[in-house]
């Protein structure tokens, strides 16, 4: 009897990291075989694509806020908006990413903006985190982190994603504006 290769979910996510930044999108059969395991094997790690897609875009979006944060110089809500002006410019900036948006419409909105690939609730919880760092600011105190988080998201989503919701370009100036008002009113 053969022996089955076992694949861990980080070494898959890493695998798939590598891949997406290749060529804008993840193949399961091009994955499975770049990492020596079935394409059965893959799926029992990873459950599906949109969950391994979602995996794979938190993980670079997320390495692109932490620098956005670091990064950051301001304080309190200038803070928070300073930090979301140098993620989006990276954003916009990442190729591979906006390929992926233009190339796999539906899949991208599915993944980025449902629990099928579970990024908004981690670009939630990741705004949240930031909100109670710039909390710290005594000018500053917002009273409820959850909602604030949520309805800063979604504003952001929409300048982020305007072509793929839209069809329309997006206006970053009108949506620091949103922004900044959801920030002020909590």
């Amino acid at each position: 009897m053969p022996s089955r290769r076992v694949v861990s979910a980080e070494r898959v996510v890493q695998g798939g990291c590598a891949y997406f930044l290749r060529h804008a999108t993840v193949d399961m059969d091009a994955l499975a075989g770049s990492l020596a395991v079935s394409r059965a094997t893959l799926y029992r790690v990873v459950h599906s694509r949109d969950r391994l897609l979602g995996d794979v875009l938190w993980r670079l979006a997320d390495r692109l806020l932490t620098q956005a944060r670091v990064d950051t110089v301001a304080t309190g809500v200038d803070g928070v908006l300073e930090t979301t002006r140098r993620f989006a410019v990276a954003v916009r900036q990442a190729h591979p990413f906006r390929a992926f948006l233009r190339a796999e419409p539906v899949t991208a909105a599915r993944v980025l903006f449902t629990p099928a690939g579970g990024v908004h609730v981690r670009v939630v919880e990741a705004q949240k985190a930031i909100l109670a760092a710039a909390a710290a600011d005594p000018a500053w105190s917002p009273a409820d982190l959850d909602g604030a988080a949520f309805l800063y998201v979604r504003i952001v989503e929409s300048m982020l994603y305007a072509e793929l919701i839209r069809g329309r370009r997006a206006d970053p100036v009108t949506a620091e504006r949103a922004a900044r008002a959801v920030l002020e009113a909590c």
